[in-house]
């Protein structure tokens, strides 16, 4: 072919080519790859429009009858002979890539047919059937995908690793242009049936559509990528502050121990290509190996098992849940503290426990429905509501004291003793018109020291102040602790009881004037009584406020120590 492609030659530079000699002119140009059946070409021309010769390796391929070139050599006939040695060794280092990569594609077709010209892959890789097949198994999680709660399912992003060894497909690579490792489809090949056991959702074995990596010593390696839906119980009674342990069990289906030994590769689970999760977090991940008799068979069958010791990352449910759970909660304090008066305090009691109710629906379709343990935080708002119910049971009860008169109920001792003298003192509560009564005691004994060489207008108070302490003397036997018109009226009341004539019209002033001041003391004392009976209610809410700050305080506190003395 070299030779009719230089009819194109004229006689003097035809016999400059020709000098190049018959190695590289004479030597077989034309090579067949027998895997692909592609057709390499060498052929050289010249081109007397340019006064260049070009060598060219000419590629036919069969399958799409197409083909390329590739330009070796393009050289002046004149210098062809300076330049003679680098274009040959242009041409040998391009014209033998091209053979060698023919020879290696020869020589990995003869290396797959011989190795599965006669292969079963149903068959186990022994040569004793008494054998067993040791199989290496490690995981490696990529991905924490998602931890289902409700359903208590744990999904996971797995890398399964198997290595065991064939000896069916062992070979030289020296008889084989050096070939030290070949990939092969899965399913050409005999592998071990390794499912898990506790999956919920989907298939227990891996789909063997990746490749696995054979080495030249019978080696087998194959890493096929899973993803598994595992059933996992949750355990829930520290949510959100909750750790789950959830496993992943692996071993063989039909294969027992005298068939297949399971042996793991390491004591954890790799991570070194895991992605954070951003609500869950792996403490640990340990694996271990496990030979169990089961009861439908006599022989042991080995297993894996890794266990996956998750914590749940709080943040979310803290501040979208569990804040305004305490804010609301507190609300409930504030009701002890709303005046009687105002007519607010059982609204208020009632909204804080429809939101608490909003809250407990949110919290019934987060956590997994289950009877045997109630968790935390649904605890806190379940103690939160009662505490709310109760609020509204001492308030409808307050405000039936807060608006008691006299004509309906009439106060016992014990009740004046309790709610009036004794827990004032210890909630140091004072009544402004007790204050306001001392006040006037250190002023009248004050008075007569201090009123002598005065005015006129000095010695008016000074009577003024003699009647009221008159007053203070006769009553003295009927109540201690009297107010300011209680005083006055006792003081008019004596000065008209003093036997004198007066005339009839006199009289009937003098009988007027007294059952005005009659009428006046009556609705006084019921007034008096009345602000009793408000400031027993109000005794009432400040001993309930400190008992129920004590106890939100330390329902608040329960929250978040118990999760920790768990831990520890």
């Amino acid at each position: 072919m070299l030779a009719d492609s230089l009819h194109s030659i004229n006689s003097a530079h035809l016999v400059i080519v020709k000098q190049l000699g018959k190695r590289l002119l004479s030597s077989a140009d034309c090579r067949v790859c027998h895997r692909c059946k592609t057709e390499i070409h060498l052929c050289a021309t010249y081109l007397p429009s340019r006064g260049v010769v070009c060598i060219f390796a000419l590629c036919f391929f069969p399958q799409t009858s197409k083909g390329s070139s590739i330009l070796l050599l393009a050289m002046h006939p004149e210098r062809w002979l300076c330049w003679c040695y680098p274009a040959f060794c242009v041409w040998a280092f391009v014209f033998t890539s091209l053979i060698k990569d023919t020879t290696a594609c020869e020589s990995e077709e003869r290396l797959f047919h011989r190795l599965f010209s006669q292969y079963n892959q149903f068959i186990r890789p022994v040569e004793n059937v008494s054998d067993p097949v040791t199989v290496y198994f490690e995981v490696a999680i990529t991905q924490l995908t998602n931890v289902d709660e409700v359903n208590q399912i744990m999904e996971t992003n797995l890398w399964l690793r198997h290595i065991w060894n064939d000896y069916k497909l062992q070979w030289d690579p020296r008889e084989y242009d050096g070939i030290e490792f070949v990939r092969v489809p899965a399913d050409k090949i005999w592998k071990p049936d390794i499912v898990l056991y506790n999956n919920a959702v989907g298939d227990f074995q891996v789909e063997g559509k990746t490749k696995a990596l054979l080495r030249y010593d019978g080696m087998v390696t194959w890493t096929p990528p899973a993803i598994f839906k595992s059933s996992c119980p949750m355990d829930i009674t520290f949510f959100p502050f909750d750790h789950q342990n959830c496993s992943l069990k692996f071993g063989s289906w039909t294969y027992d121990k005298a068939k297949i030994d399971l042996l793991i590769i390491g004591s954890k689970v790799d991570m070194s290509d895991f992605w954070e999760n951003s609500e869950w977090e792996i403490v640990d991940a340990s694996g271990y190996k496990h030979d169990i008799k089961y009861n439908c068979c006599e022989e042991i069958y080995t297993d894996i098992t890794y266990s996956f010791y998750i914590r749940r990352l709080p943040m979310f449910y803290t501040i979208n849940l569990i804040i305004p759970c305490l804010f609301i909660s507190f609300l409930t304090v504030l009701v002890f503290y709303l005046p009687s008066d105002c007519g607010e305090k059982v609204t208020l009691c009632i909204s804080v426990l429809l939101s608490l109710t909003v809250f407990l629906l949110v919290i019934t379709e987060t956590i997994p429905s289950t009877s045997l343990v109630i968790p935390l935080v649904g605890e806190y708002l379940l103690f939160t509501m009662i505490f709310v119910t109760l609020s509204i049971v001492i308030t409808v009860f307050v405000l039936n004291i807060h608006y008691r008169t006299p004509a309906t109920h009439t106060m016992p001792k014990w009740v004046k003793t309790v709610f009036l003298s004794l827990l004032p003192k210890v909630l140091l509560m004072q009544r402004p018109l007790e204050q306001q009564t001392k006040n006037i005691s250190r002023k009248n004994k004050k008075g007569p020291a201090n009123m002598s060489g005065k005015s006129k207008h000095s010695k008016h108070k000074d009577t003024k102040l003699h009647r009221e302490q008159r007053c203070s003397h006769c009553d003295k036997a009927s109540e201690l602790n009297t107010t300011k018109r209680r005083h006055l009226s006792c003081q008019s009341l004596k000065w008209m009881a003093e036997p004198m004539e007066y005339s009839q019209e006199v009289n009937d002033v003098i009988s007027s004037v007294q059952f005005i001041a009659e009428n006046m003391r009556s609705q006084n004392e019921t007034k008096e009584v009345e602000d009793d009976w408000k400031y027993v209610a109000m005794v009432i809410d400040r001993v309930f406020l400190w008992v129920f700050i004590i106890l939100c305080a330390f329902g608040t506190a329960g929250l978040f120590i118990q999760p920790l003395i768990a831990d520890t």
